[in-house]
């Protein structure tokens, strides 16, 4: 099947060098040294929090937690000094500190992680070895799936070159890049796991796919955006063909002794007051409907009509999962009814962004949870995607600039962004006429508010207003790109349906 690529692409012609079969083996090591080159160059730059004291940002919250776990018992991690970055994130995040604080402490330097006196640390060693374990982080546990995945897609796209010039702009989609190797965090373990997940059930291995994806809930809670749609292809498959109680029933056991196993510290210490104060760090349902300005619905809709000063915060959840509900059922109902794995993806994502548009407590950076799954839809094959794909990262970094224009990353931000697009030549629009223009309205209402922030001053009386306006078209367009999947997923499983009927009259 054909693509939109064509051969004087940049990207093509950077795995043209290895078409020759006596090459072909150097491709993946040259892609990895690649990827390893442009992490490096982003962390050379800024991150989260650097030189602002009093409480810093992101990068201090990951080294505070490698401090916590690896000096204070397991039954205080989620009690100690909650003012001072308190861990609210489940087991495995604890787990995986205290492995890397582990490290760093008796490996290189105790004074990286000593108990309290460490706080605020910025040492240039310390933030060579942070970088490196996101970078490691990011190489084994996101990229293997990743290549997994474009491999079992290569059916539809048989051409080397085609194939591997769409798995090079999924591997460096620019959003992921920015955040984990600029801002500074570990999404791509969470993505990562989510992804090995994807990978068993394309190979039909339902239990361990459940087991990687409670690994993944239990590293980060985020990945929830992913959990009804992958319920409803878990127990979609033990429906069809036929009812199969035995893969129902290790499922269950599957997820139960998987939790059962990241929480069991907290079980065994004292479960009437550990777990309750485990769940209440890992959701924080007091802190409100949002906190900064991001690209959902409730924000978007705050401009105009202030929802918190008519609605309690029961009232607010309540409504938010209301809303996420609805929005998730129907991409739920289709993976439930026809478990096919040319809809995973599909699937996966439209569901992640019901749950960034409309659930409760949602972070500018969670727009990376559905934009991976939007993005590997590149590996698919189908031209008709692209334009789509390029627009849904394209408005996933632009809703990220008031973020990372925060943590001076301005330079990396135009950079990596720019060579994405040109190596792809990924600003393309739709052959439908309609579309076009709506795909080209939201390019240029980009790129004004990108001018008005960097070269005019808002009024001194809406000193927010261009990020206000970042925000809301930011939501008008995931909200597009959330219609988009969720009508070629109805789509294609129309088309499944259809040929099924076919072969039951045949």
């Amino acid at each position: 099947m054909t693509t939109e690529f064509e051969n004087e692409i940049p990207v093509q012609q950077f795995v043209s060098c290895f078409r020759a079969y006596s090459s072909k083996f150097l491709f993946f090591p040259c892609l990895l040294m690649s990827i390893i080159f442009m992490q490096w160059l982003i962390s050379i730059g800024s991150y989260s929090g650097r030189n602002s004291p009093p409480m810093y940002g992101d990068f201090e919250a990951q080294r505070h937690w490698m401090e916590l776990t690896l000096h204070s018992p397991i039954s205080n991690w989620y009690f100690e000094d909650l003012e001072w970055w308190g861990l609210d994130y489940p087991p495995l995040t604890a787990y995986v500190s205290l492995l890397f604080g582990y490290i760093g402490h008796y490996f290189f330097d105790p004074s990286w992680f000593a108990h309290f006196s460490s706080r605020g640390f910025e040492n240039l060693d310390l933030k060579l070895y942070m970088r490196t374990t996101v970078i490691l982080s990011h190489l084994l546990i996101l990229v293997p799936p990743l290549i997994f995945y474009s491999k079992w897609w290569a059916r539809r796209v048989p051409d080397f070159v085609e194939r591997n010039a769409l798995l090079v702009m999924v591997l460096f989609q620019p959003a992921l890049l920015l955040v984990d190797h600029g801002h500074f965090q570990y999404n791509c373990v969470m993505l990562g796991l989510v992804m090995y997940s994807i990978a068993n059930l394309l190979k039909n291995q339902y239990v361990a796919a459940a087991f990687l994806f409670c690994l993944a809930l239990s590293f980060k809670q985020m990945a929830l955006y992913f959990a009804p749609s992958i319920f409803a292809y878990l127990l979609g498959g033990c429906f069809k063909p036929q009812f199969q109680f035995s893969r129902l029933f290790a499922l269950a056991i599957t997820v139960i002794f998987t939790f059962g196993l990241m929480f069991f510290p907290w079980i065994y210490i004292d479960y009437k007051t550990q777990l309750p104060q485990v769940i209440h760090r890992i959701f924080p349902f007091a802190r409100g409907l949002f906190e900064d300005k991001v690209a959902n619905f409730w924000c978007a809709i705050n401009t105009v009509f202030k929802v918190r000063d008519y609605f309690s915060t029961q009232h607010l959840q309540c409504l938010s999962l209301l809303f996420t509900l609805i929005s998730i059922l129907p991409s739920c109902c289709v993976l439930f009814l026809y478990p096919r794995k040319r809809l995973l993806a599909l699937g996966f994502a439209n569901a992640a962004w019901g749950f960034f548009l409309f659930s409760f407590q949602v972070h500018e950076k969670s727009v990376l949870i559905p934009l991976l799954l939007t993005t590997v839809i590149l590996c698919h094959g189908h031209s008709t995607t692209k334009s789509w794909i390029a627009l849904a990262n394209n408005l996933g970094m632009f809703s990220l600039w008031p973020l990372l224009k925060k943590d001076n990353l301005g330079l990396q931000y135009f950079t990596v962004l720019l060579m994405w697009n040109w190596i792809g030549k990924m600003v393309v629009f739709s052959k439908n006429i309609l579309f076009r223009y709506l795909q080209m309205a939201f390019y240029l209402a980009m790129i004004i508010i990108f001018v008005l922030d960097l070269f005019i001053t808002p009024p001194s009386r809406y000193p927010d207003l261009w990020i206000v306006l970042n925000v809301t078209l930011s939501f008008a367009g995931f909200l597009v790109i959330y219609l988009w999947t969720l009508s070629r997923l109805l789509y294609i499983s129309s088309r499944l349906s259809t040929d099924l009927r076919t072969k039951k009259h045949a």
